[in-house]
């Protein structure tokens, strides 16, 4: 897939989205650890959505955020 990835942050919540895509309600869920949420694909288990939780006291914490993910990243077509 070669969506480009989107970035959203809720200051109420205190919570970063990155997307491929919108969420959806077929979307599974899995908790990755340390409060990362990884929204997966039900046909093919590709994940299209992370919500970091608490992301300012992570930021505070610490300056380096690690996600427990790997990417392929490449320009998009203009």
């Amino acid at each position: 897939m070669g969506e480009k990835l989107t970035f959203r942050y809720d200051r109420e919540a205190d919570i970063l989205y990155i997307s491929k895509r919108d969420p959806y309600p077929e979307q599974e869920s899995e908790e990755l650890g340390d409060e990362v949420i990884a929204r997966l694909s039900p046909e093919t288990g590709e994940v299209e959505n992370l919500e970091v939780l608490f992301f300012s006291t992570r930021l505070l914490r610490s300056d380096l955020l690690e996600l427990p993910v790997a990417a392929h990243l490449r320009l998009s077509p203009a």
